[in-house]
């Protein structure tokens, strides 16, 4: 897989086939389900609450992303990884209306929102978006959904929360990209929002990296 750019890159964990795709989400194709972390909706517009001047769009631009993968994949499910809320701000009319009507395109598609710590402060989705909300961890055969890394699992972690990049520090001027960071028993996803910004990490003892660039995906050599 060294070198290789592509739309995807197929990685098995715990036994289980898995997508890595360049769209910053993983998919499992036995259940036909995505599986998205960290995508913040309504963080632009609890900055506007505070005052900062940020840019508008970006629920749209998440609900575009997410409609792409699902022309791209066959889906029956998504799995949120945690911080589907930014904050309290983030049940503002517009953005509720926004992801209203996006489900309103999916009435049959399964959601399932395992709570992250953002979750916890902006309190759950609106009801109408009919999400399935769960603790962590959210077993599901050999994989065990999370939002934060190190939580204690029965199974094979797949968590978010970190928002890992990876700097490659041999292009000119140096670039930091969003990352998958597998290891023995955990996988950390990309954050998926449109303004998230993201963790510098660097890979240990047996962990993989796999960064994203526009439409393509590939292994940083060991």
């Amino acid at each position: 897989m060294n070198g290789q750019r592509q739309a995807h890159c197929a990685v098995e964990l715990a036994g289980e086939s898995l997508w890595l795709l360049a769209h910053k989400a993983m998919y499992w194709p036995a259940r036909k389900m995505l599986v998205v972390a960290d995508i913040h909706f309504g963080k632009a517009a609890a900055f506007r609450a505070l005052g900062v001047p940020v840019p508008r769009g970006t629920t749209t631009q998440n609900l575009r992303a997410l409609d792409a993968l699902l022309a791209a994949h066959a889906c029956e499910e998504i799995v949120f990884l945690g911080d589907f809320l930014h904050a309290r701000a983030a049940h503002a009319a517009a953005t509720v209306a926004a992801m209203q009507a996006w489900r309103a395109r999916h009435p049959r598609l399964r959601l399932t929102l395992v709570r992250g710590n953002h979750d916890v402060h902006a309190g759950d989705p609106a009801s109408a978006l009919r999400i399935r909300m769960v603790d962590e961890p959210h077993t599901v055969g050999a994989l065990s959904f999370c939002h934060h890394p190190d939580t204690v699992a029965p199974g094979y972690v797949l968590a978010g929360h970190v928002h890992p990049v990876f700097h490659l520090r041999a292009a000119a001027g140096g670039l930091r990209l969003p990352c998958f960071l597998l290891g023995p028993s955990r996988a950390i996803l990309p954050s998926f929002g449109a303004f998230t910004g993201g963790h510098a990490v660097r890979p240990g003892a047996g962990e993989s990296v796999y960064v994203t660039a526009d439409t393509a995906i590939f292994r940083i050599p060991p």
